[in-house]
């Protein structure tokens, strides 16, 4: 597997977000969920990012620490894009829930365990981080199974959601 990193993006590097959130087999996990706002796909799990909300999406999650965090997963040697991930506070200072997006193209080839990782060393390095979660449907097996190797336990089970976390502790 290749090298990956966090890399923060600039302005005109949106265009992938815009992608990202644009492809429906990327997306395809979102599909079928009532999110109920403006520009998501119920059809499709797709997220409108039209380039004139680039610049205020980026003034809220760029630059936004220690509340919010924001970065594309890179491979090193090629600079390619592979997805992005997120963390942000939810439960007061120090607790952040996380988020990652891999391009559908780039799955199975090891980049979620690496990237998840990265966002760990971030979370709890970088930004203090007590605890970092994240939720999603129990199908999701794949993304289970990454988030247990990386350390994360299973909190709870609620309204069709695995809730899990992971301490700096633990």
């Amino acid at each position: 597997m290749s090298k990956i990193e966090l890399y923060v993006p600039k302005p005109e590097d949106l265009w992938f977000r815009q992608g990202l959130l644009g492809d429906p087999a990327t997306m395809s996990y979102n599909k079928g969920y009532e999110l109920g706002f403006d520009g998501y796909h119920n059809d499709t799990g797709c997220i409108d990012f039209p380039v004139e909300a680039h610049s205020g999406w980026y003034a809220r999650w760029i630059g936004a620490e220690p509340q919010r965090f924001y970065a594309y997963l890179r491979e090193t040697e090629t600079g390619e894009f592979l997805g992005e991930v997120s963390l942000y506070e939810t439960e007061g200072p120090g607790v952040y829930e996380m988020g990652i997006v891999l391009h559908s193209a780039q799955r199975g080839k090891g980049y979620s365990k690496e990237g998840i990782r990265l966002l760990l060393d971030c979370a709890f390095g970088k930004l203090g981080a007590k605890k970092v979660t994240n939720c999603f449907e129990p199908s999701r097996e794949a993304a289970l199974k990454i988030h247990k190797a990386a350390g994360f336990q299973v909190e709870k089970e609620e309204n069709g959601l695995l809730y899990l976390g992971i301490t700096r502790e633990t």
